[in-house]
């Protein structure tokens, strides 16, 4: 009797902070997934096919690793998600701290899931997102509970960006 031959392990997904290999390993396009990591919360938000808009999602409250990829997998069936952009949390000078450690350990995680993950710079992302939120006129209250999905919208917009060829 002979051993089963073991099936080739599948390649890890990709997980960069470059954009143009990120944009190499989704040569069609397709929807984005866009995530800021909290502590507590996990703002989303989502960029269409063509990677011209990035619009605000849920705020979901961030639990264990594996009740958190649960979440996350239902949205990214939900949505047919192609890739995921996670904010990647960098000091002032461009150096990383224990934040952005974490945030690698997350996005190494969720590669898991078998899309690739593109870590994108998030300095001032929430200072952008409150000062969109306070110009629609929100209330604090309102923003408390939509800083974290606009902060992510600010982050993947900031990406397809520079996917699209936009950025400077």
């Amino acid at each position: 009797m002979t051993d089963p031959i073991p099936a080739p392990a599948s390649p890890p997904a990709l997980v960069t902070t470059g954009a143009a290999e990120f944009r190499a390993a989704l040569p069609g396009g397709g929807a984005l997934l866009g995530l800021d990591l909290g502590t507590q919360t996990i703002g989303t938000a989502f960029a269409d096919a063509g990677w011209r808009f990035a619009s605000p999602g849920k705020t979901l409250k961030r639990g264990k690793f594996g009740a958190d990829k649960a979440l996350l997998g239902a949205l990214i069936a939900e949505r047919a998600i192609r890739g995921i952009v996670i904010g990647l949390p960098l000091n002032m000078d461009g150096s990383e701290g224990p934040r952005s450690q974490s945030s690698r350990a997350y996005a190494r995680n969720l590669a898991a899931l078998g899309l690739p993950v593109l870590l994108w710079d998030e300095r001032w992302s929430t200072a952008g997102a409150e000062r969109d939120l306070i110009a629609q006129d929100m209330s604090r209250a309102k923003r408390a509970e939509r800083i974290d999905s606009a902060a992510a919208a600010v982050i993947l917009q900031g990406a397809i960006d520079a996917l699209a060829g936009a950025a400077f």
